[in-house]
């Protein structure tokens, strides 16, 4: 279980890696890079699947504080939301856009960092 865990662990990172990757990448010419949309919805996935499997482990006195999660999976969502509107609407992407998208990205790898 804890090979899975921490595979999972690997699968969240290199998503937001691809997600900041690609709209750091794409700031001098605004649009959303290929495979950005990807790694967005695997950062989601797994992350949704890891605070799952996190909060199911019994006999373990670490337990993800519940306040941390609901945060977590708030910015993620807006993210989301951000990479998939930049998706179908590329129009509305500009360096400010992506600017957002990799702010958020920072501030959720951040978070799961700092807050404990």
């Amino acid at each position: 279980m804890d090979l899975v865990y921490e595979l999972l662990v690997v699968l969240h990172l290199l998503g937001w890696a691809i997600v900041l990757g690609g709209t750091l990448v794409s700031l001098r010419q605004p649009r959303i890079a290929p495979g950005v949309l990807h790694g967005m919805l695997t950062a989601l996935v797994t992350g949704i699947v890891l605070a799952g499997l996190a909060s199911a482990k019994v006999g373990t006195d670490h337990e993800p504080p519940s306040a941390k999660l609901a945060v977590k999976l708030v910015i993620a969502l807006v993210a989301t939301f951000l990479v998939v509107r930049g998706v179908r609407k590329p129009a509305v992407v500009t360096a400010g856009y992506l600017g957002a998208i990799a702010g958020l990205v920072v501030v959720n790898v951040g978070i799961a960092v700092i807050w404990h």
